[in-house]
């Protein structure tokens, strides 16, 4: 991959960094990112921001007493490239997004700390082995909350009363384990059939979604990953062919034309990973910080969307709404 510096414009600038080129004080202390996918994705700008204010509001400025050297990759060769070049820059600390960059930058050091955003489950990925004693060179704040598999049910039966069976969707290479006993027990107290739906490919979505919709009543939870989100304009027009209420874990899927998201909010998961990147720069261990988990979430409710279903969406769901799409 080619090294590409930008500058972040904080105010409304879009770019995405990749470097800060400045005359460097002796003090000036080297953070890393690592991204999943285009660097020119909107969201992964605006969470970058988060993270550069926030640290701003710490004391810390870009380009004068901190450099950030940002990479991207949109494939796994590419995400392994991207980690070996910043560990060879020798930064102070990495800062990554996903399972994927977390485990290529992990495979590339032991040494320098690391701090991760957003990782599904962070144990059951093998990235540490407990989540108030990380241990080693990484920490960060996840987004496993292991009730939220009955969660999202819950609001895909509150929208879709008449709901039947519902499949959890996720690709096997990021795990959802930690989803799906609440998943399982809230099918249970609703009387929903529930299926596990591991995709690979294209056909995997096209086939399961349209099993869901051979009959009324099939709705879907479709996880958040890198690969379902690649595949997520694909996963949301399956889903309309077939008439299948479906619940996202990423708001992205709802503003894109999915039915209903829940997701944590990542801005607030970007603004706390940076303040474990200023304790970790002024002199705490990695090791000595639990991985926390999300405090804050976003619901998105795409009312069009609904009205194509056939779903009239229940004044209860609108009154909790962050964000109601006409």
């Amino acid at each position: 991959m080619k090294r590409r510096d930008f500058i972040t414009l904080l105010g409304g600038a879009a770019a995405w960094p990749f470097a800060v080129r400045a005359q460097q004080p002796e003090r000036m202390r080297r953070i890393g990112v690592l991204m999943a996918g285009d660097e020119n994705n909107p969201l992964r700008n605006i969470l970058v921001s988060a993270l550069i204010q926030a640290l701003t509001g710490l004391g810390w400025t870009v380009g004068r007493d901190v450099q950030m050297d940002f990479r991207a990759g949109g494939d796994l060769n590419r995400i392994r490239a991207a980690a070996q070049e910043l560990v060879g820059l020798q930064p102070d600390i990495i800062v990554t997004g996903s399972t994927q960059t977390t485990a290529a930058v992990q495979r590339e050091t032991r040494t320098i700390p690391i701090v991760f955003v957003g990782l599904g489950d962070p144990v059951a990925s093998g990235v540490v082995p407990r989540l108030n004693q990380p241990g080693g060179n990484i920490t960060g704040f996840g987004r496993a909350e292991a009730s939220m598999g009955g969660k999202w049910l819950e609001l895909l039966s509150e929208i879709a009363p008449g709901l039947k069976r519902a499949a959890i969707m996720f690709n096997p290479d990021i795990s959802s384990s930690v989803y799906m006993p609440s998943f399982e027990m809230a099918a249970r107290s609703l009387k929903v059939e529930p299926i596990t739906a591991p995709v690979h490919s294209d056909a995997d979505i096209e086939t399961d979604i349209i099993a869901l919709g051979r009959e009324p009543g099939g709705g879907l939870v479709s996880m958040a990953g890198g690969f379902m989100f690649r595949h997520r304009a694909q996963i949301i027009s399956a889903a309309a062919r077939n008439n299948v209420a479906a619940v996202y874990t990423l708001s992205d899927y709802a503003r894109d034309g999915g039915l209903l998201s829940y997701a944590p909010d990542w801005v607030d998961l970007s603004r706390r990973a940076a303040s474990y990147v200023d304790r970790i720069l002024r002199g705490e261990k990695p090791a000595e910080l639990p991985v926390q988990l999300p405090t804050k979430y976003e619901m998105v409710v795409n009312l069009k969307t609904a009205k194509a279903l056939g779903l009239t969406v229940p004044q209860s769901i609108l009154l909790r709404a962050d964000e109601v799409i006409e």
